[in-house]
């Protein structure tokens, strides 16, 4: 009985391989270079910086260019000439572009209590996003947010290192983002 079923296999298969069409030939559709017989390559010959294009609309060209961080005085909330003008770059920056939002995080030196640097870095906090108001970015897009002495940039016990941490930071993000 074995002996039967290896030529009718074998008879079934070449007649499915005899019913089998072929596969369709290959075409490749045509593409169409308008470019292609210009005399000198492209034909728009203007200004354009490569790879930047929208570049500035992004929170990383916020952060290096136009500046993320302003830095106080020890135990102080007025802001300084130097931070008023990268104030008005953000300020700028963000009422030209209206699709992201602003968290202003107010920061303090370890010197003191917690609850004091705590209550510094809010009115830090609050000093940039007055300033950013009165520049005319919409007051419900800018959030404050304080650290007090929680997250220093830099970890130390002398005055120069103080000064990096007394500081206020915003931070930008989509709207929509959790900002």
């Amino acid at each position: 009985m074995i002996v039967w079923k290896k030529p009718a296999a074998a008879a079934l298969l070449l007649t499915l391989a005899a019913c089998a069409q072929p596969a369709p030939p290959v075409t490749q559709s045509a593409v169409v270079d308008p470019y292609a017989n210009a005399a000198g390559g492209a034909l728009y010959q203007g200004n354009l910086a490569g790879g930047t294009l929208g570049a500035e609309a992004t929170a990383q060209y916020f952060n290096d260019t136009v500046g993320n961080t302003v830095l106080f005085a020890a135990n102080q909330t007025a802001l300084t000439a130097e931070a008023r003008g990268i104030l008005a770059r953000q300020a700028q920056w963000l009422n030209t572009h209206s699709n992201f939002n602003a968290v202003v995080q107010g920061h303090a030196e370890e010197t003191g209590t917690r609850e004091y640097n705590l209550a510094l870095g809010a009115r830090r906090a609050s000093a940039v996003q007055e300033y950013l108001i009165a520049q005319g970015v919409a007051s419900d897009r800018v959030r404050t947010l304080s650290f007090g002495k929680e997250r220093p940039r830099e970890v130390c016990s002398d005055e120069a290192c103080y000064a990096k941490n007394r500081r206020a930071v915003t931070v930008v993000s989509p709207a929509g983002a959790g900002s």
